[in-house]
């Protein structure tokens, strides 16, 4: 690269001037300059507060995150985990029916229905099983709370008795379960509606 010479120095040293030249005298958008001085001084002032107190609410905000994180962490283990919707609906079965073989005496169950998993939410699924059985008024009673005490995220959706029957005065009764998965196992319709 060539050294400059005095010529182009002496250019560069005048544009520099009439470019700070330009910057000074602009003329500024307020009437007057000292007006706009101080409303820029109070609005950086305001800003300064502003990001002072915003700085200082940042640890309490983080550990709410971190509280809520923990949180959600610790419901989310209730989840059924599957790979498909009918392994989940498999893993549902399979729960409800060690609670009921846990009752004393056991219940069995009549029958066994499926219906399709439907979204719960933007961020999970539910899978939906009915049963049916005959059993003791006492026994349903049992069995529903020991199905609320699970470590799964399982609830009763349904419940319908009917007329006791016979001399052993066993109520038929159709529950229906339903356990909470994640999203991707409950895919929409292409409508909009659930499977």
């Amino acid at each position: 690269m060539k050294p400059l010479s005095d010529r182009d120095k002496k250019l560069l040293a005048l544009w520099a001037v009439v470019v700070m030249g330009a910057v000074y005298f602009w003329p500024s958008s307020t009437d007057t300059d000292t007006v706009g001085a101080v409303q820029s001084v109070e609005l950086t002032e305001k800003r300064v507060a502003r990001l002072r107190r915003l700085a200082a609410a940042a640890p309490g905000r983080q550990e709410i995150l971190r509280k809520v994180s923990d949180e959600l962490v610790k419901r989310e283990k209730g989840l059924i985990v599957a790979e498909t919707a009918p392994q989940a609906q498999a893993q549902l079965l399979q729960i409800v029916r060690r609670v009921a073989q846990a009752q004393q005496p056991a219940l069995v169950f009549k029958g066994t229905e499926f219906a399709s998993p439907r979204p719960l939410g933007q961020s999970y699924g539910e899978v939906v099983m009915t049963v049916s059985m005959d059993a003791g008024i006492e026994q349903v009673i049992n069995f529903l709370a020991d199905i609320g005490n699970q470590v799964e995220l399982i609830s009763v959706s349904d419940l319908q008795m009917t007329q006791v029957t016979g001399k052993q005065k066993l109520v038929p009764v159709r529950v229906t379960f339903t356990g909470i998965v994640p999203r991707k196992l409950a895919p929409e319709r292409k409508g909009g509606q659930a499977f």
